[in-house]
């Protein structure tokens, strides 16, 4: 079997938000068809990871390259660069006063000129796939969150990206409603998308990834296959971490 082209690589990325050092010289690679999931306490630096990748963040060292294309600190060609990154944030970020369809249909008529009747096919197709085909005329505030999120994915998909970032997508969800999401995100791994996924969700995160990254401080203190890292930490500092989902039985 032959060896997977690396899509995406992060050499030695540096990130600080004036004197505070958010990113540590985070170097890391991403292969095609891999489920990378980043896990790691709040304030390490996890979303901004995915913010420099996605040019929402500029850096201050290192480099970012898409298929050995170097996409960081671009200032002219960043719009085509999100093209081939999607991301789904935890907030939805959908216009309000546009329908579902319409939500989806944005990007690709007015970033990518292709032709309305395509789009509609594909954004239909993957509604259909997610539950959701039946509210496409419906606007964001008659939704909940859960099929709020699951048509924040959808836009994404119907971008064709290489690569698509999800940022603490289930984080402001209620419980019910997270499955419904994490579902959807379980099928597009199985179809083989390149995902690097950011979450709290510890069962998720062993379910879905293909390598886990652990994150403190901006720095990589652990990097292994999920049933490595889940049943022998290698780490005092991810040991732990891990431990904080842990709970004796009281009665």
């Amino acid at each position: 079997m032959s060896e997977k082209e690396t899509i995406l690589e992060m050499k030695d990325l540096k990130k600080s938000f004036g004197t505070l050092d958010v990113l540590k010289g985070i170097s890391l690679e991403i292969k095609q068809g891999e489920v990378v999931v980043v896990v790691g306490p709040s304030g390490c630096g996890k979303s901004t990871l995915l913010r420099c990748i996605n040019g929402l963040e500029g850096i201050q060292g290192g480099e970012i390259t898409l298929r050995g294309e170097t996409i960081s600190n671009q200032t002219k060609n960043m719009h085509l660069v999100r093209q081939k990154i999607g991301m789904v944030f935890q907030s939805y970020d959908l216009f309000p006063h546009m329908t579902i369809l319409n939500n989806i249909l944005l990007g690709p008529l007015k970033a990518q000129d292709r032709a309305k009747k395509e789009v509609v096919k594909e954004a239909e197709a993957l509604l259909r796939r997610v539950g959701l085909f039946e509210r496409k005329e419906t606007y964001p505030r008659q939704l909940s969150g859960g099929q709020k999120q699951r048509v924040a994915i959808v836009r994404a998909l119907c971008m064709h990206p290489e690569i698509m970032l999800f940022d603490e997508v289930t984080a402001a969800l209620d419980p019910e409603m997270v499955r419904e999401v994490l579902d959807v995100m379980l099928e597009l791994a199985k179809e083989g998308s390149t995902m690097i996924i950011v979450t709290h969700e510890m069962q998720f995160a062993r379910a879905i990834a293909d390598r886990i990254i652990f994150l403190d401080k901006g720095e990589i203190v652990e990097e292994s296959e999920p049933e490595a890292f889940f049943t022998n930490p290698k780490t005092e500092r991810a040991k732990k971490f891990l431990n904080v989902f842990e709970f004796e039985h009281v009665k």
